[in-house]
């Protein structure tokens, strides 16, 4: 099930926590935000060629079904780096304070969100411990589960990609339902891999950098035939 917030709650407002706030674009960013998009009339171009694009993104087909990841263990979820699916979509993710996608840091997110309705996946952080593995079930338990109610998320992307078999504990105690890491990642300005082949391929999961990343990776993703699908759909 997809998580919905109300149209009047900000991204920036959602900063605090390691939890997924899956960005449903139209809804998701906020008054503020929205004000900061530019209208696209007659007189204007059109959104995808104001971020470089040759042609719309194409939509994400409906989810095919697929067996859910295996967990880790009895009553464990899963570490997720790749989505096991035929459809032609990667899946873009952003961690807030670190890659730019914090509204407050670069305001060309909220727009190029918005512009191209993506539906992407962001990971808020706030000043916390640096990495959970070796950390005590309770600190860690107590990280996971203090802002998880209010966001409703089921998708957690520990700090730095770090954790250990406490933190699936913790966070199964909590409510999470899959540990999100990344195959690839363009945060350091060029398109990288964890592991595996080094292209994209369908059900890649991608760590992505601010909006000019974004954009470079979107038109990366057309000359594949590759569009952008949600990660809660398919977890």
């Amino acid at each position: 099930m997809r998580v919905r917030v109300p149209v009047a709650v900000a991204l920036a407002a959602t900063l605090l926590t390691g939890c997924a706030q899956s960005v449903d674009p139209i809804e998701r960013l906020g008054k503020k935000a929205a004000q900061r998009v530019h209208p696209h009339g007659p007189t204007r171009e059109q959104p995808y060629r104001h971020w470089g694009l040759t042609a719309p993104l194409a939509p994400a087909p409906k989810p095919s079904p697929w067996p859910a990841p295996r967990s880790a263990g009895p009553g464990l979820p899963p570490v997720v780096d790749h989505v096991r699916t035929h459809d032609k979509v990667v899946f873009l993710t952003y961690d807030a304070q670190g890659t730019g996608a914090d509204t407050r840091r670069d305001p060309r997110f909220a727009d190029l969100v918005r512009e191209l309705r993506l539906p992407v996946t962001v990971f808020p952080t706030a000043p916390r411990h640096g990495h959970f593995a070796g950390l005590p079930y309770a600190t860690q338990r107590s990280e996971i589960c203090g802002h998880r109610p209010r966001l409703n998320s089921r998708l957690l992307r520990p700090p730095y990609g770090t954790y250990d078999t406490t933190t699936r504990r913790a966070a199964a105690d909590c409510g999470v339902s899959a540990l999100v890491l990344w195959r690839a990642s363009t945060t350091t300005g060029t398109l990288t891999y964890a592991r595996g082949d080094h292209h994209l391929t369908p059900g890649d999961i991608v760590q992505v950098g601010p909006a000019d990343s974004t954009a470079r990776l979107l038109r990366g993703l057309q000359e594949l035939g590759l569009t952008v699908g949600s990660l809660e759909d398919y977890l």
